[in-house]
């Protein structure tokens, strides 16, 4: 998950087992290569570079022979020259011509082999696409196992060590665990188990419009003349932030970036670290009173340690800091648990259980960050800061919560063909009002299997009917009943106290999430044909989340139970086998899955509520919104005529007006929506052959609609790093040349009469196919693909051969592969599953990291 793919690749495994009473031992090795999908990362235009040329920011009046270069006495010989506007994060400047000479970024850097030198105006060789790395996993494992009648035990260890994509990216985790059963009598057993990972990292990926996003640049702002390896050589000559966004060059020798680093002193100095130790340990005791009653008690712990560290090196765009964040999780549970499981005659069986779950958790953090800067280059730590730390009221955490359960259950099942269930819960919870914090939620369900009765039918193998209602419950987020005071820092010597920006509300219930279903199950010709298909829907009630309230109130936002939320939709599994003989079997399986939500209600009069919590780059933002489904997308769009000419809001089937001035016109509104980050269905198909001892699986995956916006072509077309912004126009000429000279582009549209547009406008970087020319609604795109997830091809020696072969039980030789080819998608250039996180904020691209490839070779040892 860390970079993008997954590790389960180039196995060799060894077995040994000796005796009844021996000792079993496992042993797993394993190694991965990954790379890029470049499909899923940019394409440039190669015509032009640095520069807002039309824009008049590297016009200069000084005599100079070429608008669009700074014309200075770059080197105070009292000569000008030609200098690349080094300040301006776009290719919208001059075509390239190889017999012009310009200073470069890297004429500036006295450690160059380019220093004080005029280079040709031509397109970098190697572009942002360079540099990504080969990634590599290895995997090794061990595994004991032994035991009698009596005890029997489990210790394996475990070391993975991955080398990301992006350089310096490391992951290495070790794994111990160990568990351990023993027969005390012939009724009572005792078992117990821990688990203990530490996992250190190193170098992890920024995400969205962040510097430390190396995607950053390289998706939205960038100058096409730059050589990805040439930042790679300037960095590696002296580790210092030698970059190509200068923010003047010719200021007398000081040096210093102004909006971007090289991405090769962001990854290896700007990093970022993290240990993180983890233990998870049971133990219980299982008795077994009768045939039919167990009683079994246990206690478990999930606990983990960790430190997160960040950098930002002096040199940087930003701020130079140090900032470290300790965090301690603790949560036990006890259990008791009572389950029996009886035959009440020759046709009635009854199942129950009765039991209680205590839950402690203990959650600690701290987080300091540096103040002002750090005062000794390259020393990372909080007691190196420039001046008093600031502390904040989330900067120190400690919460507790406790919850107390108890629940039953009963199953009763009549002559095999007919069950009944039904369950219930009583939860309290301490993060819930005193006198409102306890709730129920039931469960009832039946299944009955019709296929017993019909016998005059065998083609019908098995038939199933399933009827299901669930409620179940949540409890609030810990501290959002009571407001408390926080200290902010002092003024002077006066010691200050406040509120929090978020009102806490006292009179919160629990949210509850009401489901039904129904589900039939069948299967034909002697399980040749089957399928499961079921319908459900669930109803989300008093959900608590902070809304936004009036800052009058002197709060941002407030907790409350806000809204209900409604899911319905079928899920399809289907399985065939199409061809079944001793030598050759094909297996296949679809499954198939429609969902459809709607919000039902919101916060008293509400209308809108926006899901993600801070502002989105792009004017844009994720929603739910009363009546529509949760997630909708809103911003501007374009402002459209009818048939009649008169402006409507958007809709397919309508035409987009265009300007007096050659342009859309958008609407002044923001609260349009534009997209919808919800799926129309989403299903896959895996095939599986088989050969004597060959064997052949893939998956093909697909997503058919759903929305995403796209901040990284929003920007990126603004700034013309993009071909579809350098191309020729309908006469066949460059279109960004002059329409003086044949260029320009007449925008598909029409005007206010109803009449095709025909006004021809300058293809520059006024935004003509960017943010400032067009609506949010232009970089929205159908996030549908189709994937070829995995395949796998395996060949078993035979087992004649095999047994020539002794001490060899099995050997296995598999090549397997894992997101090799995205066969169809119609976001560019980047993949439509690629999103900003993984939480609520979905349908929103920034920075959007290419998608891996991985492939492995396989090795299986039996003895």
């Amino acid at each position: 998950a860390l970079y993008g793919s997954r590790a389960a690749n180039g196995v060799v495994m060894i077995t040994s087992k000796k005796g009844k009473k021996g000792l079993g031992i496992t042993v797993n090795s394993g190694v991965t290569f990954s790379s890029i999908d470049k499909t899923t990362f940019p394409t440039y235009q190669q015509g032009y570079g640095a520069g807002y040329l039309q824009l008049g920011y590297s016009n200069v009046a000084d005599g100079s022979p070429n608008v669009g270069f700074w014309w200075k006495d770059a080197f105070a010989t009292g000569t000008k020259s030609l200098v690349v506007p080094t300040t301006e994060d776009a290719s919208y400047g001059l075509a390239f011509d190889p017999n012009l000479m310009v200073y470069q970024w890297n004429a500036f850097d006295p450690a160059s082999p380019y220093y004080k030198q005029m280079r040709p105006w031509v397109a970098g060789a190697n572009t942002p696409v360079k540099f990504y790395e080969m990634g590599l996993a290895t995997n090794n494992n061990i595994i004991l196992t032994g035991g009698d009648e009596k005890a029997g035990f489990k210790l394996g260890y475990t070391r993975s060590e991955e080398k990301g994509v992006l350089p310096n990216s490391k992951l290495l985790k070790n794994n111990v665990n160990l568990g351990a059963n023993y027969k005390v009598t012939e009724k009572l057993t005792a078992t117990a188990a821990v688990n203990m990972t530490k996992i250190e990292g190193r170098g992890r990926y920024g995400s969205g419009y962040n510097k430390a996003n190396v995607n950053q640049s390289f998706r939205q702002w960038y100058e096409m003349n730059v050589d990805m390896l040439e930042l790679k050589d300037a960095y590696e000559r002296n580790h210092q932030n030698i970059t190509w966004n200068w923010a003047d060059p010719t200021n007398g020798g000081v040096l210093k970036p102004i909006y971007m680093d090289n991405p090769y002193f962001v990854r290896n100095q700007n990093f970022q670290t993290d240990t993180r130790f983890r233990y998870l340990t049971n133990a219980s005791l299982n008795y077994k009173a009768t045939d039919w009653l167990n009683i079994m008690a246990r206690i478990s712990l999930d606990s983990y340690d960790e430190q997160h560290e960040e950098r930002v090196a002096v040199g940087s765009v930003g701020i130079p800091a140090y900032t470290q964040y300790n965090h301690t999780f603790r949560e036990i549970n006890y259990d008791l648990l009572i389950t029996a499981d009886k035959n009440l005659s020759d046709n009635f069986n009854l199942k129950g259980l009765l039991g209680t779950n205590l839950r402690r958790s203990n959650n600690n953090s701290t987080y300091a960050t540096t103040n002002g800067g750090l005062v000794v280059p390259g020393l990372y730590a909080l007691s190196n800061s420039v001046n008093p730390l600031n502390v904040l009221p989330t900067d120190e955490i400690v919460e507790k919560i406790a919850v107390d359960g108890y629940f039953a259950g009963l199953t009763l099942g009549y002559k095999g063909f007919l069950t009944l269930d039904a369950t219930g819960r009583v939860d309290r919870a301490s993060t819930l009002p005193v006198d409102n914090n306890t709730y129920f939620y039931p469960s009832v369900s039946a299944s009955f299997l019709f296929s017993k009765f019909l016998a005059g039918a065998p083609w019908i193998s098995m038939g199933k009917l399933r009827l299901n209602y669930a409620e179940v419950g949540n409890n609030a987020p810990w501290g959002s009943l009571q407001d408390v005071y926080f200290k902010p820092a002092s003024f002077g010597t006066a010691t200050l106290f406040s509120l929090p920006d978020i009102k806490n509300n006292p009179a919160l219930v629990p949210e509850q999430t009401k489901s039904k279903e129904i589900g039939l199950e069948m299967s034909f010709l002697r399980n040749r044909i089957s399928f499961d298909a079921t319908y459900y829907e669930t109803k989300s009630i008093d959900q608590i989340l902070p809304v936004a309230v009036s800052t009058a109130t002197g709060y941002n936002s407030k907790y409350v139970n806000a809204g209900t939320l409604r899911n319905r939709g079928i899920e399809l599994s289907v399985n065939i086998i199409p061809i079944r003989s001793n030598d050759f079997s094909w297996t296949v399986n679809l499954n198939w899955t429609r969902n459809r939500n709607q919000v039902l209600a919101l916060f008293e009069q509400s209308t809108n509520l926006q899901i993600n919590p801070l502002s989105l780059q792009g004017g844009v933002s994720i929603n739910a919104t009363l009546g529509k489904p949760y997630g909708t997308i809103q911003g501007k769009t374009w402002t459209m005529i009818n048939e009649k000419n008169e402006q409507v809001p958007w809709k397919e089937g309508n035409k987009k007006l265009i300007g007096a001035n050659g342009y859309y016109v958008m609407t002044t509104t923001t609260n349009n929506v534009i997209g919808n980050i919800n799926p129309d269905w989403s299903g896959g198909i895996y095939n599986s052959f088989k050969y004597k001892d060959f064997s052949l699986g893939f998956l093909v995956d697909m997503r058919q609609g759903g929305d995403v916006f796209s901040l990284d072509l929003y920007y990126g077309f603004d700034s013309g790093l993009y071909p579809e912004t350098a191309g020729l126009n309908d006469k066949g000429n460059p279109s960004r040349s002059s329409i003086a000279n044949g260029g320009g582009v007449i925008v598909p549209g029409f005007t206010a009469n109803g009449q095709p547009n025909t006004l021809r406008v300058e293809n520059n970087s006024s935004g003509l196919y960017g943010y400032s020319k067009n609506p949010q609604q232009n970089f929205v795109y159908d996030a549908s693909y189709v994937k070829l997830r995995e395949l796998t091809l395996t060949y078993s020696l035979p087992k004649s051969l095999i047994a020539k072969m002794a001490p060899f039980k099995g050997i296995d030789f598999s090549l397997i592969g894992r997101n090799l080819w995205i066969i169809n998608k119609n976001l560019p250039y980047a993949d439509p599953e690629e999103n900003i996180t993984s939480g609520n904020i979905q349908g929103y691209q920034s920075g959007a990291y290419p998608t891996t490839r991985t492939l492995g070779f396989n090795v299986k040892l039996n003895f």
